[in-house]
């Protein structure tokens, strides 16, 4: 993601060259400038997507249409750099497999990670079925476990989050 600075010094040089249009993807977020045809205000529409989602088409989308708005919005940017902050020192067990993802190893028993539980390298932490085979997955990394990212019975992608753990 961008810094705020950067998002700034983009909307400078949007503003000051011909373009009238300009679109930056990087990792889920997007930053689209367009410049205002009456005016010379320049146009900040970040989209934080975690999953892909439909694009909104351009009608629905709403324009920056004053400073105040693009503070606003660059204050918004501000509030997801913060929060990957966060996460980046979090580290992310994945998914090894297309698969289903299961937090027990039987259906009747407990599960074998929750929120708050602490884990070791060799801790098994879920289980991913594959075509009737289940892998065991190990936590990887000691530390405590801050938040689970599937459901139980949920199927998941290769290389997708599972759990988020917090390094000792």
């Amino acid at each position: 993601m961008l810094k705020v600075q950067e998002i700034r010094e983009l909307i400078k040089l949007v503003d000051q060259s011909s373009i009238d249009e300009f679109v930056y993807e990087n990792e889920g977020s997007k930053i689209k400038m367009k410049k205002n045809s009456e005016a010379t205000v320049t146009t900040v529409q970040p989209v934080v997507q975690t999953a892909p989602a439909p694009v909104m088409p351009a009608a629905i989308q709403t324009p920056v249409t004053s400073v105040a708005h693009a503070v606003e919005v660059i204050q918004e940017a501000q509030d997801v750099t913060a929060t990957a902050e966060v996460t980046a020192n979090l580290h992310k067990i994945t998914s090894p497999m297309v698969g289903t993802f299961y937090a027990s190893p039987t259906p009747d028993a407990d599960v074998y990670v929750k929120a708050g539980s602490k884990v070791s390298k060799d801790s098994i932490v879920c289980i991913v079925e594959a075509m009737k085979l289940f892998n065991e997955i190990e936590a990887e990394v000691n530390g405590e476990v801050v938040e689970v990212l599937v459901k139980n019975g949920q199927l998941v992608e290769y290389g997708q989050p599972l759990f988020l753990v917090k390094p000792e």
